[in-house]
């Protein structure tokens, strides 16, 4: 889709067609196909790139709205960095604490409300709500996992461990791979979350591993196996301190981590056998259902869109894959209740800030970024038009050529 495609003059006749965006593109190798197959050509600029870096194998994008963001940006890091208030880098555990305490008064008392229902719709209504409930312990665990929570390694880590073994997350296991994706997101090869498959590796993809990464509903719930499997391709337990996933000097932390869950499934087999199998179903494994969802579809539509390049070799940097992310508005009530994770871009770009002062670091920062900020669709009081962006995402958005170091989805 984003490539041309050669015609029977080849490669003299790409580089015919291709003069139309020599004067964007200086010395780009172009992903192209002929007759079915993947390949680069060099393309050879009459006029120099005024960018800082010029686009080493770029795809041209068919969309002139997409090429923009192919291009290094013309402003640093430390200029966006720059731009936001001193105060949104300023961490209170107090009132991170209230936040937490918050999401644990409101779950507690929603699980008092359904435990006398005996109404299907307020079961119903409960596993929605408590699930996304579930899904805001998450997003304080991964503060905690960020260091954003507070300035205290310590209080970080028992607030993460509690809020995430809650949810039977493993924290310093997730929070080492969750490092490990924020370090290289937007890099092909490296990236460890939602990372684009290349066409020959989506090609050779078994149709179970398809299902699992591409097909809704079936994707959204998909995380427990990313936990013990991780993704296809890019094999690594969480749970285990020999994993590929970890340093030999990270294994004690592993190792705490799945004790604590260890110890919550302890806890929920006590609980179970006092209140019924049944009642704990309804109480606990319905609402972990949907935490998964809100998980597998949040995190999705950060790090996927048709507009979002994807990067190899020396195109690839922190920064280029930080800007590879994208903002989504969830509308007042969820966007609240989630802790602003919404707003992903700066938090991708300096995860330190605290989850409080996101949106006001975004507003801060859009005119240092001018058009490489992709300005949310707005919702109303609920997202109802991001389901129709996670489906026509995962249905546009498959893999990226096997070739060239600025690549966009395909499908």
């Amino acid at each position: 889709m984003f490539a041309g495609f050669v015609p029977s003059g080849g490669v003299a006749s790409v580089r015919t067609s291709a003069r139309s965006v020599n004067d964007r593109v200086s010395g780009a190798r172009v992903a192209v196909r002929r007759n079915g197959a993947s390949t680069t050509v060099r393309m050879t600029a009459a006029v120099p790139s005024t960018n800082a870096k010029s686009l080493v194998g770029a795809t041209v994008a068919p969309n002139p709205e997409f090429e923009k963001f192919a291009k290094p940006p013309p402003f640093t890091m430390e200029e966006v960095r720059k731009a936001i208030p001193q105060e949104c880098w300023r961490k209170d555990a107090t009132k991170s604490t209230m936040y937490l305490l918050r999401d644990l008064v409101t779950i507690a008392v929603l699980a008092a409300i359904a435990v006398k229902a005996a109404n299907p719709l307020v079961w119903a209504l409960y596993t929605l709500a408590q699930g996304t409930l579930f899904w805001a312990l998450f997003v304080v665990g991964h503060d905690c996992g960020h260091g954003s929570y507070s300035n205290s390694s310590l209080l970080n880590e028992i607030v993460g461990h509690l809020t995430h073994a809650s949810i039977l997350v493993p924290f310093h296991g997730w929070r080492i791979s969750h490092r490990t994706h924020h370090a290289n997101h937007a890099n092909v090869d490296k990236d460890e979350s939602w990372y684009p498959y290349s066409k020959k590796d989506y090609d050779e993809m078994s149709l179970s591993r398809r299902m699992f990464r591409f097909e809704l509903p079936v994707a959204l719930f998909g995380y427990p196996v990313y936990l013990f499997k991780n993704t296809p391709n890019k094999t690594g337990s969480h749970w285990l301190p020999g994993s590929r996933l970890f340093k030999p000097s990270e294994a004690g932390m592993v190792v705490r981590s799945t004790l604590s869950c260890i110890a919550m499934l302890g806890l929920l087999a006590a609980v179970g056998a006092k209140i019924g199998l049944a009642m704990l179903a309804k109480l606990y494994m319905g609402p972990l259902v949907v935490f998964w969802a809100w998980l597998a579809a949040v995190t999705y539509l950060h790090h996927t869109d048709e507009s979002v390049p994807s990067y190899r070799n020396e195109e690839w940097n922190y920064f280029r894959g930080a800007l590879s992310t994208v903002d989504r508005d969830f509308g007042p009530l969820i966007d609240s209740v989630h802790h602003h994770i919404g707003w992903h871009v700066v938090h991708h770009t300096f995860p330190q800030i605290p989850h409080y002062n996101l949106v006001k670091a975004t507003e801060a920062v859009k005119p240092v970024l001018g058009e490489y900020y992709r300005e949310p669709e707005r919702s109303g009081f609920m997202p109802w038009h991001l389901v129709r962006s996670l489906g026509d995402s995962f249905k546009k958005c498959r893999w990226v050529d096997n070739e060239g170091d600025v690549v966009f989805y395909k499908h």
